[in-house]
C-alpha cells in the first residue's frame, strides 16, 4: 500500500512539473543578471571609441604609434594623457612620420610645399627687403607697425599663409584638409577626413591649396568671381549658399587645360610630389623628343615604336606624344615661351588692394562678405547680421594659430582674364605676365589714424609666369608678341 502512493506521488509531481512549464509565457524574457556595482563596462583601447578607423595595409598599426596616449583604458581623460592630435603636423610629423620615412619627411621639410621660400622672399623683396628669408618661421611677428615690411610681414603670415601646410586651410568644403604630410596622403571631403588611408595625391589634394586664381585652378577652367554679391553668379545678397562656393568663391567655367581635357593630372607632369623638387621640365622635354633621344625623365613615359607614350596615372590609358612641327617652333623656340602662343587665357587681377583694419566698423563690406578667407566672412557675417555680441577684430596667424588685432581685407580693381600680358623677359625670352605683385597695402588703427595707406612695392608688380590653360594656338598666334620681336624676326 505504501509502494502504491509513492509511486502515485511522483507521477502527479512529475506531471505538474511538465504542466508548469507548458503555461510558461513562450517570449518571457530571462531574469537580468545583477551585476556588483563595482563593475566596469567600458570599452578598452583607442578602438573602443574609434570604432569606424580604418588603416590600409602600410599602416596598420597601433593608434598609440603616431597619435601617442595610452592604448589600455577606455577612460577618454586617461587614454588622451599625452595624445598627440596631429602627428603629421610639420612641428610632428620628424618624430611621428620619420620614424619610417626619414628621407621624405626631411626632403618635404626642405621642399617649397612647406618652405614657400620663393614667394615669401619674393613678396618682401619687391616691398624693400634686403634678406632671405629659408622659412615662413623666419618671418617677423609684427608688435608694432613702424615699417612698411612690418605691413607686409603680418601679411604674408595672417593673410597668405593661411594655406601653409601647417594650418587645415580654410573652412570651405574643397579647401580644409589634413596639415604636414596629411595635407597631401590623406583624403578630405567635404571638410571630413575620409579615412587613413595613406596614398599618392591626387588633384583634390593638389586644389585644397592651389585654388583662387592662381596656377592650378586655372588648369580645370576656373576663373573666381569678384567678391561683391552682384557680380557673382547666381545673384545672391546672402553668404548661405556655401554648397555652391566649396573653394570659397564661385568660379566662372573656362575652357581646362588640353592636358586635363585628355584625362591628365597634376601628378603626371609634376612628380615630385613634394618631397623634392622635380627635374626641371619644359613643354619641350615631352613635346621636343625625337627618336634615339632618351626617354624624358618622367616615370609614365615609355617609347615603342619611335613614338613617345604617356599613361595616365589616373585611367591608365596612353596617348601618344605630339612633335614639334610647326616651323614656328624652330623659329622661336629660344624667343618665346610656349604658353605665349599656346595659352588659351590667363589670371590678370589688378590692382590688388590689402587692408588691415583695426576699426570697428563693418557696415562698408556689406556687399563684399565674401572675402576668399572663410575667417574674414565668418567674421562679417557674424558682426553685420547677427543680435549676438560682435566679435573683435581679429585674425589668425597662419603658421601659428594666434589670434592678433586687426582684420585684412581684400578687394580688386578689376578681375580679367582675356587680355593676356606678353612682355620680354630679363633674360630676353617673351613671356607672359600676371600682375601678382601689383599690390596696395594700407593700415588702419583702431581710432581711425591711416598709418599706412596704398603702399607699393618698387615695379609694377608683374612677373612672369606659366598659366595652365594650354590648347592649340591660335590662326593669329603671332599678332600676340610681333611686336617685341627684333625687325629682323618680324
Amino acid at each position: 500500500m505504501n509502494c502504491y502512493f509513492a509511486s502515485l506521488f511522483i507521477i502527479l509531481l512529475l506531471f505538474c512539473g511538465c504542466r508548469t512549464e507548458e503555461t510558461a509565457p513562450k517570449n518571457s524574457l530571462p531574469s537580468p543578471v545583477v551585476q556588483p556595482k563595482d563593475a566596469k563596462f567600458e570599452k578598452i583601447g583607442c578602438e573602443g571609441c574609434h570604432d569606424n578607423i580604418k588603416l590600409d595595409q602600410f599602416h596598420a598599426l597601433p593608434c598609440t604609434s603616431c597619435h601617442g596616449g595610452h592604448n589600455d583604458t577606455g577612460q577618454a581623460d586617461k587614454a588622451h594623457i599625452g595624445l598627440i592630435a596631429k602627428p603629421a603636423h610639420p612641428a610632428n610629423m620628424a618624430v611621428a612620420c620619420g620614424k619610417c620615412h626619414s628621407d621624405q619627411v626631411q626632403a618635404a621639410s626642405r621642399s617649397l610645399h612647406f618652405t614657400h621660400s620663393n614667394e615669401i622672399n619674393l613678396v618682401r623683396a619687391h616691398f624693400g627687403a634686403r634678406d632671405h628669408l629659408s622659412t615662413p618661421a623666419d618671418i617677423p611677428v609684427a608688435t608694432a607697425f613702424t615699417t612698411p615690411l612690418d605691413l607686409v610681414d603680418d601679411m604674408l603670415r595672417r593673410r597668405c599663409l593661411r594655406c601653409h601646410v601647417a594650418s587645415s586651410g580654410d573652412a570651405y568644403a574643397a579647401v580644409t584638409r589634413g596639415t604636414g604630410c596629411s595635407a597631401c596622403h590623406l583624403s578630405f571631403k567635404e571638410g571630413k577626413l575620409q579615412s587613413h588611408t595613406f596614398a599618392a595625391p591626387t588633384d583634390q589634394q593638389c586644389l585644397s591649396c592651389h585654388y583662387g586664381n592662381y596656377v592650378g585652378n586655372d588648369f580645370y577652367g576656373r576663373y573666381e568671381h569678384d567678391f561683391n554679391w552682384e557680380y557673382r553668379t547666381p545673384y545672391t545678397s546672402s553668404a548661405n549658399n556655401i554648397p555652391t562656393r566649396p573653394y570659397g568663391v564661385e568660379s566662372h567655367d573656362l575652357v581646362p587645360d588640353i592636358h586635363q581635357q585628355r584625362g591628365l593630372t597634376c601628378g603626371d607632369c609634376h612628380q615630385g610630389n613634394g618631397h623634392n623638387e622635380p627635374a626641371a621640365l619644359s613643354c619641350a622635354t615631352c613635346h621636343g623628343w625625337k627618336p634615339g633621344r632618351p626617354v624624358p625623365p618622367l616615370r609614365n613615359l615609355r617609347v615603342a615604336n619611335d613614338a613617345l607614350l604617356l599613361s595616365a596615372r589616373n585611367s591608365g590609358k596612353e596617348y601618344p606624344v605630339p612633335s614639334l612641327l610647326h616651323p614656328a617652333h624652330r623659329q622661336y623656340q629660344n624667343r618665346v615661351a610656349c604658353q605665349v602662343c599656346h595659352g588659351q587665357w590667363s589670371f590678370n587681377d589688378s590692382t590688388t588692394h590689402l587692408l588691415l583694419s583695426k576699426v570697428e566698423k563693418y557696415e562698408p563690406w556689406e556687399r563684399l562678405t565674401i572675402q576668399s578667407s572663410s575667417e574674414v566672412e565668418a567674421f562679417l557675417e557674424h558682426n553685420i547680421n547677427s543680435d549676438q555680441i560682435e566679435l573683435p577684430p581679429t585674425m589668425r596667424d597662419g603658421l601659428t594659430g594666434e589670434s592678433r588685432p586687426g582684420i585684412w581685407y581684400m578687394g580688386y580693381y578689376q578681375r580679367r582674364w582675356e587680355n593676356m600680358l606678353i612682355r620680354k623677359d630679363t633674360d630676353g625670352v617673351i613671356k607672359v605676365f600676371r600682375p601678382v605683385l601689383d599690390l596696395r597695402l594700407s593700415l588702419v588703427e583702431a581710432d581711425g589714424q591711416v598709418r599706412f595707406d596704398n603702399l607699393k612695392g618698387t615695379d609694377d608688380g608683374l612677373r612672369p609666369y606659366t598659366p595652365h590653360t594650354t590648347g592649340h594656338a591660335g590662326l593669329f598666334y603671332l599678332n600676340r608678341f610681333k611686336h617685341l620681336l627684333p625687325p629682323d624676326l618680324k
